[in-house]
């Protein structure tokens, strides 16, 4: 197991009510600035919750709404513009991780002073921050709870991820019936994006044994309560489970003392970048083609996804053998293919989310392979085209 540090400073408040909590803000200032996503919230009487905290502790509240379900650099200057003329004490963000990823940049870009791209392309230019906080709506990113965040700018069909311990939010409100009302479709893509988080975590090949276990429970909990919250959007107990996988699917605890560089996001963000399609359904097209390409390039890696088929999906069979070990990993690649097509109803296939062409593989698996030189299987950029071409 390699060395770690893990220090996660965000205040979690879970459960029904616990917006009351908000009042904390009042302790970094009076000015905020809200930021949310296309109006859901008024809809569902969250918006109307948080204002009321607002009011009862004397905040006054500016407004940055209409954040894209793929944030753009160019909402992100709005708020910081926004930021900067107001004097605005600290920046909270209602919604999904699109908002809160949004938000924390507008923090950072608040306190710098060039453009707010320089601080997605260098995460080092980000040295200081105004205090962040979240109401979470959607179970997906994990963004409430770590240090991550991820901006577009389609002009350019660029989608980067920066950081920086900054980021981290200093509290964020869980409540799961604010996610009651989130469609099928965006919790079933929430739901993948879980699982993608701690597959990107999980597979290594460090002897890193509890964090393991834990990514697999996470795992579990996705397949056994992703499905009964499509099928049961107001079922509590199926978002609260899902609600905390998502959170500790990407905090740092399930990678600590096995990180490697990410795989399968890097390869999505290119998806997204050039044709702006949902994150969630993304990584779910393009995981079990990823698993059967690294399986062919480095056959240690059956084992991996082999074990994972066992202690996930309860598959048997003869684990002594290098026959047996590739027909449980080759099951277990089917098995994760079956549950994001059948059980979520995700698509399948790249042409289901309307990508017909090829026009653009070729540079986004230039760019997406320049980024895979650390991860757990490095990949060329002719292999990250095949899958692409594996999923079309």
């Amino acid at each position: 197991m390699q060395n770690f540090e893990w220090n996660i400073p965000t205040v979690i408040e879970f459960g029904k009510g616990a917006i009351e909590k908000l009042s904390a803000m009042a302790e970094s200032g009076s000015k905020a600035l809200l930021v949310y996503g296309g109006g859901s919230i008024k809809r569902t009487g969250i918006y109307d919750d948080v204002m009321k905290v607002m009011n009862e502790n004397g905040i006054t509240v500016f407004e940055l709404s209409g954040v894209e379900p793929n944030p753009r650099i160019q909402t992100v200057r709005k708020g910081v513009d926004l930021c900067k003329a107001e004097g605005i004490d600290m920046v909270l963000a209602v919604g999904g991780g699109s908002s809160i990823d949004c938000a924390k940049v507008v923090a950072a870009g608040a306190c710098y002073d060039g453009d707010a791209w320089d601080l997605v392309l260098d995460a080092s230019k980000i040295t200081k921050c105004l205090p962040v906080y979240t109401v979470l709506t959607m179970s997906a990113t994990g963004s409430e709870m770590n240090k991550n965040a991820v901006i577009s700018d389609l002009t350019k069909n660029e989608k980067w991820g920066t950081h920086s311990p900054l980021f981290k939010p200093r509290m964020s409100i869980l409540d799961p019936t604010y996610t009651f009302s989130v469609p099928k479709k965006h919790t079933a893509a929430g739901t993948a994006d879980i699982m993608s988080h701690t597959f990107e975590n999980y597979f290594n090949f460090e002897d890193a044994a509890l964090q393991k276990t834990f990514a697999e429970g996470i795992l579990k909990t996705c397949i056994k309560y992703g499905p009964i919250a499509i099928e049961e959007p107001d079922n509590y107990e199926a978002r609260a489970n899902l609600m905390w996988a998502s959170t500790n699917a990407i905090n740092g605890l399930i990678g600590l003392g096995s990180s490697c560089g990410w795989s399968v996001h890097p390869i999505e963000h290119e998806l997204s970048a050039f044709y702006d399609i949902t994150h969630g359904e993304g990584l779910a097209i393009l995981t079990p083609a990823w698993m059967e390409a690294i399986m062919k390039k480095d056959p240690r890696t059956i084992t991996n996804i082999a074990v994972y088929g066992q202690n996930v999906w309860n598959l048997t069979g003869n684990m002594d053998t290098e026959e047996g070990r590739l027909t449980i990993a080759q099951r277990a690649v089917e098995k994760t293919r079956e549950f994001f097509v059948n059980s979520l109803g995700i698509p399948g296939s790249l042409h289901e989310v309307g990508i017909e062409d090829e026009e653009h593989f070729e540079k986004m698996a230039e760019k997406a392979s320049a980024q895979l030189g650390g991860a757990f299987v490095p990949l060329s950029k002719d292999e990250v085209v095949e899958i692409y071409r594996a999923v079309k």
